[in-house]
């Protein structure tokens, strides 16, 4: 213990004399440093992220913010689709096309371009509004990648039991965002 007291006792004396080198007067430089500017503010970080769920209002697709517990979860972000709109967004004339389910449904990605939600239990397939407000919520809750190369549009399989249906998300309006796309903006 002696020992090791000694020596950080000759590092901290070797630290303060600056190893040889020669101290000099204040330099005159101009205005200090400032550093580098902070990061922006953030969110709130107890916040959950919105996710744009995809319903119809008046026929016609209109995306709904909704706080996601777990936004990076396809399956999860699902499941809210699934459960249809809430009281506000059913105050605003919401509905969805979509089959109701009890659980979250298997949602898997492939090939980096094909994403793939199975509806169990669902012996018809969907109609193409349905189909519209799970590629659109699917695509901007967790945005396809976009490969390089070949023209490989990304794309949603959705299967039930004995169909299955495709979409590309070339179908999609543009980002839902604070610019208005989502219901209730100005632009929306």
């Amino acid at each position: 213990m002696r020992r090791g007291a000694g020596l950080c006792a000759v590092a901290l004396f070797m630290g303060l004399t600056g190893c040889g080198v020669p101290t000099s007067d204040v330099i005159e430089a101009g205005a200090p440093a400032s550093g580098m500017p902070g990061p922006a503010p953030t969110a709130d970080p107890t916040e959950p992220a919105a996710v744009p769920l995809f319903f119809l209002t008046d026929g016609e697709l209109t995306a709904y913010p909704r706080p996601a517990t777990d936004a990076a979860d396809l399956a999860s972000v699902v499941r809210l689709l699934l459960e249809g709109p809430n009281e506000k967004e059913r105050a605003t004339s919401a509905t969805t096309d979509l089959p109701r389910l009890t659980g979250a449904p298997p949602v898997t990605v492939t090939d980096g371009v094909t994403t793939t939600v199975t509806l169990p239990d669902t012996p018809t397939p969907v109609s193409r509004e349905a189909l519209n407000q799970l590629t659109c919520t699917v695509h901007y809750a967790a945005p396809f990648p976009r490969p390089s190369g070949e023209d490989r549009t990304p794309r949603l399989h959705v299967t039930g039991t004995g169909w299955t249906m495709t979409s590309p998300t070339s179908a999609c309006p543009a980002q839902p965002s604070a610019g208005g796309l989502f219901h209730g903006d100005e632009g929306g």
